[in-house]
């Protein structure tokens, strides 16, 4: 790189590219904003899986400064997002600004020096001042730990990297893993392949999708002064009434329960099949899944679901606990990312030689969930428990932009190198965030899910209604951190 930048962003999903805009709005025009990949869009470049779409309402997963009226259905398809994110790319300018095929491999902090030392993957080394790391969360897929699993002489591959090449036409395929893409591809699958296996572990709550397409009538409508606006604002608070039991007392939950167990029986007129399906613990406690289409794909005669855990994998076929022998020619896995681990195993050495793993020997933390105690000037968009179980995580990233800009602020206005947060003020922060997480949802009966670290604490979900994050990020608390000068 031939300058040195004084902001570097990593990353061109919506977090990368939100800070950039806000960056440029703010007055700071001195940032870089390194892509790993060839092009831009984080999660919605890397997934292009069958059926992959949004399952938050298009007009509420999007800018709130950059409303798209013409969004083609209430849940938009992945290609219509990301044509959305580069039509934001370029109508901000921020082509300038993008380096692709720079993939971060190390990030270390000078004592001495006061900035960041940035190495990229292609032997490329610089400095900058600050640092705002956008990768989130969804982009390390998760393999299962099963026996054989390389043995597969078969096309084997993740929902995240979709093997467009193989042809699942008249094929023998397996899918492992039950989660939020594999109900959006198993319906696709089930109508291409001679044969279907659906492999779960756990059944999912699945509730109806309320999805239809805009006419164009509607999308002019929408085009007119404040109409998307209004929109998308009933879309946010429809969304977060959905909290109440996320937030407040989880048997609130037994109305979306209720909902989804009428829904699987509408659908699933089989009772055998839909006590397979039945899942036994708290809904909520993991992630609820919007689907039309999924049960009906399972009850098609070309389609197998098996609840027994998979034991081996051989050359042609699968084992299950119950020792029964599956061949396949295509593995797919739809087994989801490894959520907690993606920040836990970046090299990023922080103040006095302190490697980010050692400051979470104890679990991923953060102060509001973008600045970490010993690396100062290092922020984190969608960092530990800013995650959503019922709203957009588009509204988080616009809220933890704004906290960022506003420590860039307090950085000028007190002409200071760089700031880092108090490590009382951290604990204490995390400290009040995990006393409201024991007593919710998530913790009920023992659940497990992604959500959860090893130790089963909850170091991804935000315990609380958006409103209440936004509240707390409009302003620095300078007495939060400590000033380097």
């Amino acid at each position: 790189m031939k300058t040195r930048p004084g902001i570097t962003v990593i990353g061109s999903g919506f977090a990368g590219l939100c800070m950039g805009i806000k960056l440029k709005e703010a007055g700071y025009h001195d940032f870089v904003i390194l892509e790993k990949a060839g092009e831009l869009g984080g999660t919605w470049r890397d997934n292009t899986y069958p059926g992959c779409a949004c399952d938050v309402p298009s007009h509420m997963y999007s800018f709130s400064f950059e409303l798209n009226p013409r969004w083609s259905r209430m849940f938009s398809p992945q290609r219509e997002i990301r044509d959305y994110l580069r039509a934001c790319a370029d109508k901000y300018g921020l082509g300038p600004h993008l380096r692709f095929g720079k993939e971060v491999v190390s990030l270390e902090y000078d004592d001495a020096a006061r900035h960041w030392r940035v190495g990229t993957a292609d032997g490329e080394s610089f400095t900058t001042n600050a640092v705002v790391s956008g990768i989130g969360a969804l982009h390390i897929p998760s393999f299962p730990e099963i026996p054989g699993r390389e043995r597969f002489r078969g096309p084997a591959f993740h929902s995240a990297g979709w093997d467009h090449s193989v042809d699942l036409a008249g094929r023998r395929v397996a899918v492992v893993g039950t989660g939020a893409s594999a109900v959006q591809f198993v319906p696709h699958l089930a109508e291409r392949a001679a044969h279907l296996t659906v492999y779960q572990r756990t059944a999912p709550w699945i509730q109806p999708k309320p999805d239809f397409a805009f006419p164009e009538r509607a999308r002019r409508l929408l085009a007119l002064p404040g109409a998307a606006r209004t929109l998308r604002s009933a879309v946010y608070w429809a969304l977060e009434t959905r909290a109440l039991g996320f937030t407040v007392d989880p048997r609130l939950m037994r109305v979306h329960e209720a909902m989804a167990r009428r829904h699987l029986e509408r659908q699933v007129p089989d009772p055998a099949l839909r006590a397979k399906l039945t899942p036994d613990y708290t809904i909520g406690c993991k992630r609820i899944l919007l689907s039309d289409d999924y049960y009906p794909a399972l009850t098609r005669e070309n389609v197998d679901l098996v609840t027994d855990g998979i034991t081996e994998i051989r050359e042609g076929s699968i084992v299950d606990a119950s020792g029964r022998e599956t061949e396949a020619d295509v593995i797919v896995y739809g087994t989801g990312f490894k959520v907690v681990d993606a920040l836990n195993e970046q090299r990023i050495t922080g103040r006095g030689g302190r490697k980010i793993q050692d400051a979470w020997q104890d679990g991923i933390e953060a102060y509001h969930g973008v600045a970490v105690s010993g690396f100062p000037n290092l922020f984190f968009l969608l960092g530990p428990n800013t995650g959503l179980g019922h709203n957009s995580v588009v509204f988080m990233i616009e809220s933890q932009v704004h906290y960022i800009i506003e420590c860039l602020r307090l950085l000028s206005r007190t002409r200071a190198r760089a700031l880092d947060v108090r490590p009382e003020a951290q604990r204490a922060f995390n400290d009040r965030l995990q006393r409201r997480l024991s007593a919710l949802v998530w913790n009920e009966g023992g659940c497990r899910s992604w959500y959860l670290d090893s130790r089963g604490v909850n170091r991804t979900l935000w315990p609380g209604f958006t409103f209440e994050y936004w509240a707390r990020t409009r302003r620095v608390r300078p007495e939060a951190y400590e000033l380097i000068r």
